[in-house]
């Protein structure tokens, strides 16, 4: 669990509340279920026009990564190459043949394959330069809904609350509803522009860097196949493995 996220999207949402209160306000009026119903209705009915029902799942499946780290076994994944280099400088590429099925990661296993049938280290940079590609695309159309969730919200939440006006200017015949009528018009404006800053946005913003992570990683690994194929020394395979693995992405 990432508790630094989690913490966030309290103190965020906690803000709100004692603010409300603060000002005298109670915080039973920030509870619309109608305002609420258009705000998140018409948000996913918006995101799923524009991303289609595939990546709207995936989109939606990503978000726990927000709170929970995605698994990194990039130590061990460093450590197997290094491994790996060693047994092809000792014994051939041939020799990797037997550690094929002990790969359980598919982009892994397709590398290794690679070199152990002798693709050139200009083919097997090319090959899994593509599939990096290719899985970076499809990830950041999954991340991409929850960036438009966070553009979408606060216009529907506008149309929410003039929704509201509207059935506010029908009962103007009636003072004693306006008031009320028109606070609870504007809460749909603060659940559109509340949930878009406070949990859509924020949530796009780290699996974009979650992503970027992941596509750095691979990126070393598609160097690190290449340098297998071409007999690269494993000793120095290693060092280049660990200035790599000191790279961050903020």
């Amino acid at each position: 669990m990432d508790w630094g996220s989690l913490s966030g999207l309290i103190i965020a949402l906690a803000a709100i509340l004692i603010g409300q209160k603060m000002e005298g306000g109670h915080l039973a009026s920030l509870i619309q279920p109608a305002a609420f119903v258009i705000v998140m209705l018409g948000t996913i009915g918006a995101v799923l026009l524009q991303s289609g029902g595939r990546n709207f799942w995936r989109g939606l499946k990503l978000a726990r990564h927000a709170f929970v780290a995605p698994e990194d076994n990039h130590q061990e994944t460093v450590r197997n190459i290094s491994m790996w280099a060693a047994v092809a400088r000792r014994e051939g590429l041939l020799g990797l043949d037997r550690h094929i099925e002990s790969v359980q990661d598919p982009f892994l296993r397709k590398g290794l394959q690679l070199v152990v049938d002798g693709s050139d280290s200009s083919k097997v940079r090319e090959i899994l330069e593509s599939e990096v590609t290719a899985y970076e695309m499809q990830q950041r159309q999954a991340v991409r809904v929850w960036e438009a969730a966070g553009g979408y919200a606060p216009t529907i939440g506008i149309l929410g609350a003039v929704l509201g006006l509207i059935h506010v200017m029908e009962n103007l015949a009636d003072p004693s509803r306006l008031g009320s009528g028109i606070a609870v018009a504007f809460v749909a404006t603060i659940y559109g522009v509340g949930l878009a800053n406070l949990v859509f946005l924020p949530i796009g913003n780290k699996l974009k860097a979650n992503l970027n992570r992941q596509v750095m990683q691979r990126d070393i690994l598609v160097e690190a196949f290449a340098a297998i194929a071409s007999g690269d020394n494993p000793r120095v395979l290693s060092e280049r493995m660990a200035v790599y693995q000191s790279t961050e992405i903020a």
